[in-house]
């Protein structure tokens, strides 16, 4: 479990390497920061795209060598990135570093579903899905601070982290199918998808809505890489030089968005809830994304006063940040918005997950999980670009940086579909777990020759109490 927390947020790190150093790389080549902006939107498309090839052979083939493959290309995209000498080498390196990107995210998502129990789901996922969120945290703070003086050295760093991280995974475990699965205790399950599974997919009305949600958080959640540029243009209006508006965009971005750290309670809460109502996971998740909407606009419009020493070194420049939260009410009121609002959209991740996991049999969450991670990235990359295109628009009626805080401010509206589409889920949800259910207990039926409904030797249960009573034997 620790090497794929590890894998899943590097991948993440070396995504959030390049919103920092827009500037630093569009100067070294001489283009804008479109053209870098450009790179990242990219990234999120192909790596999407290429993601539901590395799953449907995840769920098809042996997963190891396929999670395997997909970092190594990641890692050596990455490298050579950080050695291009020109924005083509470096456009081509990008696309090279986002097609292997694909691989980890959505197999290691079917791996990790199959370690932990129904009950466990919602908590054991919030621990992965926050591996991705301090990945991304991870990158904005190595781009910005090894970044600010060489923009080479984080895409060389990380890279070697990764290739670290890969030599690691070899020893770890491979994890049978359904490992975890209450209806497979005692059952050696080796289901494996098929070209014509993707009809019985999609007729789980759950799935659709958990498919296309995406399509709308993601561009909330594009428009937030945007952060370091808000807070460094912040501080370029209030006269700091350019390497010190970098360190402290970086600084700022990585501090309010520690909240995300918080999704252990949205995994927790949507656990409890789930033992309740097969509804529980989904209202959790719902609740959350709905209620944030005004905390998100709020933070963007709170004047910062910032207090750094101009030129100052990466420790001197970071500690007077830190030291603002507590001396400064504005950036402290800023702090306590932006950790309340990302605890309340950061109940969508683990629910998210679990609810994969909850209403597909283990050879389809792979598939699942990049179908929508698919739209996840048409909507990363569609709230990423087209925030770009606002902020723009918007440069001509509000000068920056009130043109980057109007733009974000507006961009957190599309929660709210989001929002109302995980309410739709909720009411499809308990008729797919159990039509999910019974399919198990039958398979696992006709493979030990058992009764249907039997449960590893205990009595069935409904879907409800799945999760409360089942927790698949010793070491699940």
């Amino acid at each position: 479990m620790v090497v794929f927390v590890v894998l899943a947020s590097l991948d993440n790190v070396a995504i959030g390497l390049v919103p920092p150093l827009y500037g630093s790389i569009g100067d070294a080549f001489g283009v804008g920061e479109g053209h870098i902006a450009l790179a990242t939107t990219i990234m999120f498309l192909i790596s999407a795209v290429a993601a539901i090839g590395f799953a449907y052979a995840g769920d098809r083939t042996d997963r190891k060598p396929v999670l395997i493959a997909g970092t190594l290309i990641w890692v050596a995209g990455t490298a050579w990135s950080g050695l291009a000498g020109s924005y083509p080498s470096f456009l081509l390196a990008q696309i090279v570093a986002s097609f292997g990107l694909g691989a980890v995210a959505s197999v290691s998502f079917a791996v990790v579903s199959d370690l932990i129990s129904p009950r466990r789901r919602g908590l054991v996922m919030s621990f992965w899905g926050l591996s991705q969120g301090v990945g991304t945290l991870a990158g904005t703070l190595v781009g910005g601070f090894l970044g600010h003086t060489n923009w080479r050295e984080p895409f060389l760093v990380t890279a070697a982290a990764g290739a670290v991280a890969t030599v690691l995974y070899l020893f770890t475990y491979n994890v049978p199918r359904g490992d975890s699965q209450p209806e497979l205790a005692g059952v050696e399950y080796d289901e494996r998808i098929h070209h014509d599974h993707l009809p019985l997919i999609l007729r789980r009305r759950t799935n659709i809505w958990l498919i296309l949600q995406g399509s709308t958080a993601q561009i909330a959640l594009g428009s937030l890489v945007w952060l370091p540029v808000l807070f460094r243009s912040r501080a370029e209006d209030q006269g700091y030089t350019a390497g010190t508006a970098v360190l402290v965009g970086s600084a700022f971005a990585t501090l309010f968005q520690l909240g995300g750290a918080l999704s252990i309670l949205g995994g927790l809460v949507g656990d409890r809830l789930q033992r309740r109502t097969p509804r529980g996971r989904a209202l959790v998740a719902a609740v959350g994304v709905l209620a944030a909407v005004p905390f998100y606009i709020v933070l963007f419009f709170v004047p910062m006063e910032i207090d750094v020493p101009d030129g100052g070194s990466t420790g001197a420049v970071v500690g007077a940040v830190l030291g603002s939260v507590f001396s400064s009410p504005t950036v402290g009121l800023c702090l306590a918005t932006a950790v309340f609002a990302l605890m309340l959209t950061s109940a969508n991740s683990p629910n998210w997950f679990a609810l994969i996991a909850d209403v597909n049999p283990p050879e389809h969450r792979g598939t699942v999980y990049s179908l929508g991670n698919l739209v996840n990235g048409f909507g990363r990359a569609g709230g990423n670009a087209m925030v770009a295109v606002a902020f723009r628009g918007l440069a001509g009626a509000f000068p920056p940086p009130l043109n980057y805080a109007v733009g974000l401010a507006a961009f957190q509206l599309f929660w709210v579909p989001t929002g109302v589409m995980f309410w739709l889920a909720s009411r499809t949800v308990a008729k797919d777990m159990s039509d999910t259910h019974a399919a198990l207990l039958a398979r696992a039926a006709r493979l030990e020759h058992r009764p249907d409904g039997d449960v590893g030797g205990d009595p069935p249960v409904v879907v409800e109490g799945l999760a409360a009573q089942q927790d698949g034997g010793p070491g699940r």
